[in-house]
């Protein structure tokens, strides 16, 4: 079980960047691959990035590859997805996750709330 919270998000202009953090709370957390789920009004959930346990593998959606980069601090029980070059498609929920196991696309245990990005001049 683990508990997940993200921040960072707030209002960027294109081009910009952004630093999102999930903190998460529980005493395995190393234990778990983490995601980077997306949702913009009007479309489905869609999968930006994920990270394995220690780090040593990292998978990324076709449209933020070379802009993106996600990282895990597990003495911090934290993940983080920097964001660079960000355009107004760009604008979402942003959502962390942690998975037990499973596809890294899509098979996840455990959500947080959310945090909003919006890229916008």
């Amino acid at each position: 079980q683990v508990q997940l919270v993200e921040s960072g998000g707030g209002l960027v202009q294109p081009g910009g960047s952004l630093r999102l953090s999930c903190a998460a709370s529980g005493r395995t957390f190393s234990s778990y691959t983490m995601g980077w789920f997306r949702q913009a009004p009007g479309k489905e959930r869609e999968f930006v990035a994920a990270i394995s346990w220690r780090g040593r593998s990292t998978y990324y959606a076709d449209s933020v590859k070379g802009r993106f980069t996600i990282s895990r601090d597990n003495a911090k029980n934290t993940v983080y997805l920097q964001m660079n070059s960000l355009k107004p498609e760009d604008t979402a929920v942003y959502y962390c996750a942690a998975q037990i196991g499973g596809r890294y696309y899509d098979e996840y245990d455990y959500w947080g709330q959310g945090t909003q990005v919006t890229v916008s001049s």
